[in-house]
């Protein structure tokens, strides 16, 4: 098997080669679950894989893999890799680098060492952000296991169209469809760029990511009473856009004083009818609301809206909860830190031990097999926008501790 095709000469330049796929006008990327340019890049990454002597494969839901085979077929195999999905005009670096830096990494270890004990995947996993269907983590949750068709069912896009159609377009087809858990996996590594300034400010060019922070996300609806604009008096009114106003300058002003680790963002909000001279009778906004201790999120969201319930009572509107997404807080593999701590030291980079505010397929992993997160720093700390940046001294960086980390877990075995 021969894995020398290397047409980029280095990290950054396959980085924008993949950017290519979904690229916006602003230079940023939108690449969303089964879309055109989703299905253009997943395909473009698997004639890369072919073409480097990868066993390239897609499953149900369209995760792709490359596989490398190892001497000890009944060994557990080591998985790498990230998400090709991205934000609506997102950066080039968010999820793709973890794929290229694993394509890229595993490539080099074959062309040195030859084949390794342990089999070795480096996965393109098909979605992670949740930005087209209001659900996340179908990659990831559909290996362990934890998704399947009847979670999708009912689940549509703003355009109507639902997740199952949208997956038989791209080729995925659910008559197709076989719940699976994947029983051979030893563990999985991950590395992203941090999404946030802490490296950059420590001057450290890897993270080592301890824990991940649980997050809950919500759509709060208010439904109020649309009326006429100018013959409505003012303490006559049930504005749904002017409570929920409201409501997002409390979840603000609460968050503020929470405890720092703490975070609750608004990120959408629509009106209806939406028209200047009508009242607003229902309103909708998005919530999302990060901590790295479970028992303290769940105590601020329970406050939050009981604050809500009393609001909803007093204005004589109706203020509906409906939670769509939850992720627990979870621990990476101590063990594997370690031995991220050992190979940073061994290479001589400098490294720095955090949580991560943002969440990743190591968070489903995490729970499901020994799980590492490694991060290389953000320029500035800007994420999920085409200002996205990391300089290319830190992405070879990123390559070479995790060619290293990977060295010693596929071929110098021992207990995974």
């Amino acid at each position: 098997m021969s894995m020398d095709f290397s047409p980029f000469p280095n990290t950054l330049e396959m980085v924008q080669w993949l950017s290519k796929f979904g690229q916006t006008k602003n230079d940023g990327v939108t690449r969303l679950l089964y879309t055109s340019s989703w299905l253009e890049a997943q395909e473009a990454l698997k004639t890369f894989m072919e073409k480097s002597g990868f066993q390239a494969y897609y499953d149900n839901v369209g995760n792709l893999f490359g596989r490398v085979e190892g001497k000890d077929k009944t060994a557990p195999i080591i998985l790498t890799g990230s998400h090709v999905d991205t934000v609506v005009d997102g950066g080039k670096f968010d999820g793709a680098y973890g794929v290229i830096a694993s394509l890229i990494a595993v490539q080099r270890l074959f062309k040195k060492y030859g084949e390794p004990k342990h089999t070795m995947e480096v996965v393109s996993l098909c979605e992670e952000e949740g930005s087209r269907f209001p659900i996340s983590y179908w990659g990831s949750r559909n290996i362990t296991g934890e998704y399947t068709l009847d979670d999708a069912a009912a689940v549509r896009d703003e355009d109507g169209v639902s997740l199952l159609e949208a997956m038989k377009i791209s080729g995925f087809s659910p008559e197709h469809y076989k719940p699976t858990s994947r029983t051979d996996i030893g563990c999985f590594v991950e590395i992203h760029i941090e999404q946030g300034s802490i490296l950059e400010k420590a001057a450290k060019s890897i993270g080592l990511v301890s824990h991940i922070v649980g997050q809950k996300r919500f759509t709060i609806t208010v439904q109020g009473e649309s009326n006429h604009a100018g013959t409505t008096p003012m303490h006559d009114r049930k504005d749904a856009l002017s409570i929920a106003a409201g409501l997002i300058a409390h979840i603000t002003e609460k968050a503020g004083k929470a405890d720092p680790g703490l975070r609750a963002t608004v990120g959408s909000i629509t009106a209806s009818p939406n028209v200047s001279n009508v009242i607003a009778g229902k309103t909708e906004f998005s919530l999302d609301v990060r901590h790295h201790d479970t028992a303290y999120l769940e105590q601020f969201c329970d406050e939050l809206f009981r604050y809500f319930k009393d609001i909803a009572g007093k204005s004589g509107t109706m203020i509906n909860v409906r939670q769509w997404f939850q992720a627990d807080s979870v621990k990476m593999d101590e063990n594997l830190l370690n031995i991220a701590r050992l190979t940073a030291s061994e290479k001589g980079i400098s490294h720095h031990e955090l949580t991560s505010g943002a969440g990743h397929d190591s968070q489903v992993f995490g729970s499901f097999c020994p799980t590492a997160l490694l991060f290389v720093p953000s320029v500035d700390g800007i994420s999920h926008s085409p200002l996205e940046q990391t300089l290319n001294k830190d992405l070879e960086k990123g390559v070479e501790l995790l060619t290293a980390f990977l060295y010693k877990l596929a071929y110098q075995g021992g207990e995974i």
